[in-house]
């Protein structure tokens, strides 16, 4: 597939291909850019398309959508790996199919749009490329202990513990804040807050969730 967006000044997209092995100038900084502009336009897909979805599930879609191995299955169907430049290192490790190099340099191609041609042009990749997506994900109607407790299962990993570490307000309108903490596969603790202790269990279990799929390999 070709990329969406002819360049009006084609160095940005040689940049934004440029991998930090081979040297400066490299993608790094766009990466940054480009990451932060798909966040936002996949939110709005997505706060479109599910309307009465909560925070907690957007974001749970959202991390389907832009986590490295999502990004990197886009940049392979828009051959980025062919184009990429990098280091010798790299090249005789084989970087071009690796999904985190994959997945930034897309991340770094959305950013040469947006220095291209500003950000409509970029939100009409970004949703030329992702409305399809949207309309395959699966909301799932588990909750977010539930969620978290199978990922851990299944990868053998141990469950998660949850500790009230406050609560506040008049009884008719008490908050709960709560804690939920994993040691493996890397220490996460996160805090969560509700109008009940199970609601702020399920907050907190939500964003440990984020945290763990948001991460690219």
């Amino acid at each position: 597939m070709e990329f969406p967006h002819r360049f009006r000044d084609p160095g940005l997209a040689t940049l934004a291909l440029t991998h930090r092995s081979a040297g400066k100038p490299n993608n790094e900084r766009m990466e940054f850019l480009g990451d932060a502009l798909l966040g936002v336009l996949v939110a709005e897909l997505l706060y479109e398309a599910h309307p009465h979805a909560s925070e907690g599930e957007l974001s749970r879609l959202r991390s389907q959508l832009v986590n490295g191995q999502a990004l990197a299955v886009v940049a392979r169907e828009l051959e980025l790996g062919d184009r990429l430049k990098l280091g010798p290192g790299e090249l005789k490790s084989g970087g071009f199919r690796r999904d985190s190099i994959l997945a930034d340099a897309f991340e770094a191609m959305l950013a040469a749009v947006y220095l291209d041609d500003g950000y409509d042009a970029c939100r009409q990749v970004v949703r030329r490329l992702f409305t399809p997506r949207v309309g395959e994900l699966k909301r799932s109607s588990k909750d977010a202990k539930t969620r978290l407790q199978e990922w851990l299962q299944g990868k053998g990993l141990p469950l998660p513990t949850y500790e009230l570490t406050d609560s506040y307000g008049e009884d008719h309108a008490k908050i709960f804040d709560v804690s939920c903490t994993i040691e493996e596969p890397e220490a996460i603790r996160t805090e969560g807050s509700g109008g009940s202790r199970r609601a702020a269990e399920q907050d907190a279990a939500e964003a440990v969730l984020r945290r763990l799929l948001d991460k690219k390999p």
